[in-house]
């Protein structure tokens, strides 16, 4: 067998191998979770726009809202969703550490103010040392204290985490024993509301550092880029709604705001946060 014979027949080879690998599909799932910049896809869903945009592709997609958003991240590097809404530091350590390699298809925004360190009788950042912190352990809020304390002068050794899911952060700091938090927005603003609530430092502090995302499986990707296109179509279209001065775009902020867990004031004040 000559050079050139062999050179055709391993490419031949390598191509069949390729194609064996790739994973053609038309069924998709996507998790997201409550936080003001990911409320649209909720509305997307509700509003038949992921529909629509799915069938220009010839594919479905299915998106589920939870809860629990550490949960949402478990189950995608788990593999029972394609994509997720998550912040870039949560994308780089959760399914990186469970060897799911991971694409930023939408960057929604970047959070300024939204994501906080609260402390209850306390009046600077100061007043965290020597405390229990309840966050969502090595999850966005864990970075916001690392960078909170850097600030500050202090580091985690002068603290204590205390993993906390987020469902249950309001609940938490209305118990005697916790005395300082680190969570997201609508959580943020219903805990500084309450008695002896203080924020006192938040990602304003720190801009353009905790972004926040829609994500997808890597290699789902590449073999199925119609579903990245969807996902595109679908984020667009339905921010450009809900931007625009219209009746249907204030109808649209207004079921975005009555599913986010606040009233509507509150949920234009974090939009902007």
């Amino acid at each position: 067998m000559n050079l050139l014979k062999t050179t055709t027949l391993a490419a031949g080879l390598l191509a069949l191998a390729s194609a064996a690998q790739a994973e053609v599909r038309t069924d998709f799932k996507v998790g997201w979770s409550i936080y003001v910049g990911w409320m649209p896809w909720g509305y997307a869903a509700e509003a038949g726009i992921v529909q629509k945009w799915a069938e220009k592709y010839g594919i479905t997609i299915e998106v589920t809202q939870f809860n629990d958003y550490v949960e949402s991240i478990n189950q995608y590097t788990a593999g029972a969703y394609d994509a997720v809404t998550l912040t870039n530091m949560d994308g780089l350590s959760i399914p990186a550490a469970g060897g799911v390699d991971t694409t930023a298809v939408i960057v929604g925004d970047f959070s300024a103010g939204n994501d906080a360190v609260i402390l209850k009788d306390g009046a600077s950042l100061a007043d965290i040392s020597g405390r229990d912190v309840n966050l969502v352990e090595f999850s966005v809020s864990h970075y916001l204290l690392a960078r909170a304390l850097e600030t500050a002068g202090m580091s985690e050794r002068d603290v204590k985490v205390v993993n906390t899911a987020d469902p249950d952060m309001v609940g938490a700091f209305q118990t005697a024993d916790v005395t300082a938090m680190v969570t997201w927005n609508p959580m943020v603003s219903e805990i500084a509301a309450l008695p002896g609530a203080t924020k006192v430092f938040d990602s304003a502090q720190i801009p353009g550092e905790i972004i926040d995302l829609m994500v997808a499986n890597t290699e789902t990707l590449a073999d199925n880029p119609d579903f990245g296109k969807a996902l595109a179509g679908i984020w667009y279209e339905t921010v450009a709604l809900a931007t625009a001065d219209t009746p249907e775009g204030v109808a649209a902020r207004a079921a975005m705001g009555a599913a986010s867990g606040t009233d509507q004031a509150g949920f234009e004040a974090q939009l902007a946060a």
